[in-house]
């Protein structure tokens, strides 16, 4: 046997369709109890709980306790980085699901993933963003320039509580419908609790659908035009 990290097993454990769904589920960034993913993944409650089980038990997840009730979110932003990329991969490959509607327009424009902004007006921010120079593709990583530091602080984004935190600043997240990059690490969470503290956006509750208030879109479309 080779030595080495085991992806096999990872990608058992991400490929069984009822996991596959309440992953997908929770890149909304909200923590679900065990009932909730049940029914996202279309499984009684006793099959959802050993799939939660074995989702702990490889790190995938973390368990969260509110009094009496559980809930369960990702592990951390290492693995909605992962299921992002697999998802823009079956994009591209053509596994697509069949189910489509209003929903999915919605969510094409604008999401959550893991409570940073994504679709089309994810990708829109990203790309006036390295257009403006506030942000630079460097050699290693992605990096907030000093023109951008003055933006996203004049924005009302506390940079020091950002940078404080262990999660890096500033990540490409690639975006599963547009195929491009949108942006994640703690700037892209901020920008949105940002839209959303401003009053330009809000989340749904049933889907990870962004909703963008027509004054709310005037004033993106200012800024990130």
């Amino acid at each position: 046997m080779k030595e080495g990290p085991d992806i096999a097993r990872i990608a058992a454990l991400i490929g069984d369709p009822a996991r596959a769904n309440m992953l997908t589920a929770l890149m909304s960034g909200k923590a679900l109890t065990a009932t909730e993913l049940a029914g996202e993944a279309g499984v009684s409650l006793q099959t959802a709980s050993s799939h939660l089980r074995k989702m702990g038990e490889s790190k995938l997840l973390v368990q969260k306790r509110h009094g009496r009730h559980r809930y369960y979110a990702l592990a951390n932003e290492q693995v909605a980085l992962v299921l992002g990329g697999l998802m823009g991969l079956a994009e591209v490959a053509g596994h697509t699901r069949t189910r489509t509607g209003p929903r999915d327009a919605a969510l094409r424009k604008a999401r959550s993933c893991y409570n940073h902004l994504a679709g089309d007006m994810g990708i829109q921010l990203f790309d006036a963003l390295i257009a403006k120079n506030y942000l630079d593709r460097d050699a290693e990583a992605l990096v907030l320039t000093a023109a951008g530091r003055a933006f996203v602080e004049g924005f009302g984004i506390d940079l020091a509580v950002l940078e404080a935190k262990a999660v890096p600043l500033c990540r490409e997240c690639l975006d599963w419908s547009g195929r491009r990059s949108h942006l994640s690490g703690s700037l892209g969470r901020a920008f949105l609790a940002r839209f959303e503290e401003l009053g330009w956006a809000s989340r749904s509750k049933q889907s990870r659908t962004v909703t963008f208030s027509p004054a709310g879109t005037r004033r993106f479309n200012e800024l990130f035009g």
